[in-house]
């Protein structure tokens, strides 16, 4: 392989890779510029060292030229679950572990010299990230959620008594938090992301909330 094919790989990887990662970088994602370049240079040098020993050695030993680069592919498992967080219920940083992975996979063709595949995958990428949350925006618009914390005294069943009361409303849970408060008074703090039904209001959901034994304190979050 010639040395000005092998720098033009390279290079391309990089800019391919620069250009998904300044998208992630304008939303302040764990992993931006930076590390998308160096993900999908690092792949396409991966495979151009495949690809080069593989021509190197291959009339002497049986080689395969795709055993360094599918390494690649595992690897970059562990780059993405550090992009991974879990808050309460709420899993976050998976798009962002999911670019780094297909990144490598561009990384990869960029290296085999597969260019159309990678610059059209760049390309439905960019389209997917851009374009697809203002449909997520306008789907999830047609839901409504909302916010309540609250303060409760801590006793068996006091979770589930609000369970039961949100149900009655025909209201979901999508996710709680709960924190015992060191107050000395035996609290527990109970933070709910709700989604509401389209004939129930959140003065709604307060109300009926306000009715449980034990209520020390509500508000809403938004």
């Amino acid at each position: 392989m010639l040395t000005s094919e092998i720098i033009f790989r390279l290079v391309l990887a990089a800019v391919l890779g620069g250009l998904i990662g300044l998208e992630r970088e304008s939303l302040n994602r764990p992993a931006g510029l930076r590390t998308y370049t160096l993900v999908c240079l690092g792949s396409a040098l991966a495979m151009v060292v495949s690809l080069d020993m593989y021509f190197q050695y291959y009339q002497t030993v049986n080689a395969d030229p795709g055993r360094i680069a599918a390494q690649v592919v595992s690897g970059i498992g562990f780059l993405g679950a550090g992009t991974i967080l879990r808050e309460g219920a709420t899993v976050r940083g998976l798009t962002t572990a999911a670019g780094l992975w297909v990144v490598a996979c561009i990384g990869l063709a960029v290296g085999a010299g597969l260019y159309v595949p990678a610059v059209v995958t760049t390309v439905l990428i960019l389209f997917v990230l851009i374009y697809f949350i203002k449909f997520e925006a306008i789907f999830t618009g047609m839901r409504e959620y909302k916010g309540v914390i609250m303060v409760v005294e801590d006793r068996p069943g006091q979770v589930g008594l609000i369970g039961s009361t949100l149900g009655d409303l025909g209201v979901l849970i999508k996710n709680i938090q709960l924190t015992r408060l060191e107050s000395g008074k035996n609290d527990l703090e109970v933070e709910l992301l709700l989604q509401l039904p389209p004939n129930v209001s959140i003065e709604n959901v307060v109300e009926e909330l306000s009715n449980i034994q034990g209520l020390r304190n509500i508000d809403r979050l938004n």
